[in-house]
């Protein structure tokens, strides 16, 4: 019996200013679900049954005791938390999403925030992010497939922030589409993202986004931050300014990917490839200087993005072994090198490829390894020099012959401008 694919995401909406009722009301509930929640984590609760009788005296509405029967097992046993962040959001669970909708009001969708007692809810309007606008739609609408998950609120200063997961249908992407198009994806510092699609095992209309504005956003934040710090600053004027760039960052991550996913669909059955993270992150050893650059830079995220939005246009997303996809020629297979960093050269003499953008070079890889038959690492100038198998899961054994693509005329290349908005 086949089922339809599903996909989580989190909706957000900020609740309208509540009046000094509905905020005394609203913080009573969080300073109480703090409370039990560090009460049932210190003591070592890893069952519902142990949390239920923690969190049973507090005052707290039952879709939040539930929410905490479930979560701080998880913390322990899953999680291996030695302790608590201050700031943890209220969670419910799922049957506290009731919204209620009507056109003629200013804010046409209000939450019923959940109370301890029996006639103690009231609603408050939500102001929801409008790139999120249909998922809501789908969301209240009855006849919709879309399911409300777990609830999460959240206060930030002045204002509340609502988290609702949803869980929506989605095209089915487990099945490779006939005569697909690889498109290699390739996250870096410089280049955040650069994707190449192959068309006849050739690049093609490679896409470049500059990494510039982001470099520098991480940099300053990580200065501003420790000078504040450094001058004991308060602690909202640290948050409000850590808040700050996070946004920023947010906004250049959400605009690079879907410029990435746009790219990707130009091309006919498009099918994504990008590295399996894994394997970088077993193989992050740069010193304590650049490993902290790399990690705190979010690969993870971009890419979660990329592979949401594809999800969402019906792309499917594959992840391929890193290995040498940067020092790689994608046309001879052999190991070339990088003498600047936009820049990779073949030592092959017999390969019609001399000099190439390194980044799309290395996209091109990894859309190439889409296909089993590219995941041999590549031929090494000494040694065994025999093809063998660089992906986890492909046990095949030989591999076919390839003819010399045509080479894409980027020889000299000259970086282009940034892609992405930097604003």
């Amino acid at each position: 019996m086949s089922t339809t694919p599903t996909a989580n995401k989190t909706l957000e909406a900020t609740l309208a200013p509540p009046t000094r009722c509905k905020e005394q009301c609203l913080q009573q509930t969080l300073s109480e679900y703090r409370e039990a929640l560090e009460d049932a984590f210190e003591q070592d609760c890893t069952t519902m049954s142990a949390t239920n009788d923690v969190v049973t005296p507090y005052s707290l509405p039952y879709q939040a005791k539930d929410a905490l029967k479930s979560y701080v097992p998880k913390l322990h046993k899953t999680y291996n938390a030695n302790e608590l962040d201050d700031n943890h959001p209220l969670r419910f669970v799922n049957r506290a999403g009731k919204f209620d909708r009507d056109t003629s009001r200013k804010y046409e969708i209000c939450w019923n925030v959940p109370q301890p007692g029996r006639g103690t809810n009231f609603w408050i309007p939500l102001r929801l992010n409008p790139d999120q606008q249909d998922l809501w739609d789908d969301l209240l609408n009855k006849e919709s497939s879309t399911k409300v998950g777990e609830l999460r609120l959240q206060k930030c200063r002045t204002t509340w922030t609502l988290h609702v997961t949803v869980e929506y249908g989605i095209e089915d992407t487990t099945e490779m589409p006939e005569n697909p198009t690889h498109v290699g994806f390739d996250i870096g510092e410089s280049m955040l993202v650069t994707g190449c699609a192959l068309q006849h095992d050739t690049p093609t209309k490679p896409l470049l986004i500059n990494g510039k504005e982001a470099k520098r956003l991480r940099k300053e934040m990580f200065t501003t931050l420790k000078r504040l710090q450094e001058r004991d600053a308060s602690e909202w004027r640290i948050e409000e300014r850590f808040s700050f760039y996070q946004n920023r960052l947010t906004d250049i991550i959400e605009k690079a990917s879907r410029e990435a996913v746009e790219y990707a669909k130009q091309f006919e059955n498009p099918v994504i490839a990008m590295e399996d993270l894994a394997y970088i992150r077993e193989s992050l050893d740069y010193g304590t200087y650049m490993n902290r650059r790399l990690h705190s830079w979010a690969f993870a995220r971009l890419q979660g993005r990329i592979d949401d939005k594809a999800k969402d246009a019906g792309i499917p997303v594959r992840y391929v072994h890193p290995q040498y996809t940067s020092k790689t020629c994608h046309a001879c297979k052999q190991i070339g090198y990088r003498p600047r960093q936009a820049e990779f050269k073949c030592k092959n003499p017999a390969c019609h490829v001399s000099t190439f953008q390194a980044d799309i070079n290395a996209s091109a890889n990894i859309a190439h390894r889409v296909d089993p038959w590219g995941e041999s690492l590549p031929w090494k100038q000494a040694g065994d020099d025999s093809p063998q198998d660089g992906s986890r899961s492909d046990t095949a054994t030989t591999h076919r012959e390839q003819s010399a693509p045509a080479q894409m005329t980027l020889t000299p290349f000259q970086e282009p401008k940034p892609t992405a908005s930097n604003d």
